[in-house]
């Protein structure tokens, strides 16, 4: 990689990882910047599920009080996420890789509408009641092969679910949710290491780089109008599906 493209992927990492501490969202920006590197898509998604894994640790460590109400729950959502995960993988990697390719740009437009959405989607689920194990699971399975498959927008996505499965406010199912990305994402990990096409190269900038944001975003999220932060990056997100779509 020449030192533009090092650059990029600095810049792209620490805004990915300002953009998971304050709203979510990061792989919209990390994803698109390893496809412009020159990184095909499976070898980008790959590389970019490893990168931002250390963001979901920290986050899954900083919320780690909010399990407390459903601590029942824990061991079956992380099977089912494991379970999930594994197929999300295996669909990755072994499906030929121009299918993949095809998908991107329809996957990154997609997961920048839920981004957009977001807020409206809260509040439609806070207003629901009454706890369900059926939707609960499958949705947790169904989202779980989704982040594995693509990272982004992961974890509205399992926010999403729980919130159809549980009856309780989108923040007090916040620490499930970060737990459930932590497993989907370590699940992914662990796999691609092992037998996907990552670039360490590349890992070896985004990954510091994503841990920098996540720190640095939560020190301004306070400070910070997600509004705005939000803007940019479904600009980013509509700009980089449309521009592979024309490609």
């Amino acid at each position: 990689m020449d030192t533009a493209h090092l650059v990029l992927l600095f810049a792209a990492g620490v805004g990915a990882g300002i953009c998971n501490a304050i709203a979510g969202g990061g792989s919209l920006l990390s994803f698109p910047a390893l496809l412009a590197t020159g990184l095909p898509p499976v070898t980008a998604t790959v590389t970019n599920s490893v990168s931002v894994w250390p963001g979901y640790l920290g986050g899954a460590a900083a919320l780690r009080k909010r399990l407390d109400e459903h601590r029942t729950l824990v061991p079956g959502l992380i099977l089912t996420g494991v379970a999930g995960a594994t197929g999300g993988v295996i669909a990755l990697l072994a499906a030929p890789p121009k299918v993949f390719a095809a998908l991107v740009p329809y996957l990154i437009l997609a997961a920048t509408a839920l981004f957009a959405a977001q807020p409206l989607v809260s509040r439609k689920l806070s207003e629901h009641g009454a706890d369900s194990r059926i939707r609960l699971f499958a949705g947790v399975f169904l989202g779980a092969a989704y982040g594995a498959y693509f990272n982004g927008g992961m974890g509205i996505v399992l926010l999403t679910a729980l919130a159809l499965g549980i009856d309780a406010s989108i923040t007090r199912l916040n620490g499930l949710k970060s737990l459930l990305t932590l497993t989907v994402s370590s699940t992914a990990v662990i796999a691609v290491a092992l037998f996907g096409p990552v670039q360490w190269s590349a890992v070896a900038v985004l990954a510091p780089a994503c841990l920098l944001g996540g720190v640095l975003g939560a020190r301004i999220a306070d400070r910070l109008r997600p509004g705005a932060f939000r803007a940019v990056v479904i600009v980013f997100g509509v700009g980089a599906g449309t521009a592979m779509l024309l490609a």
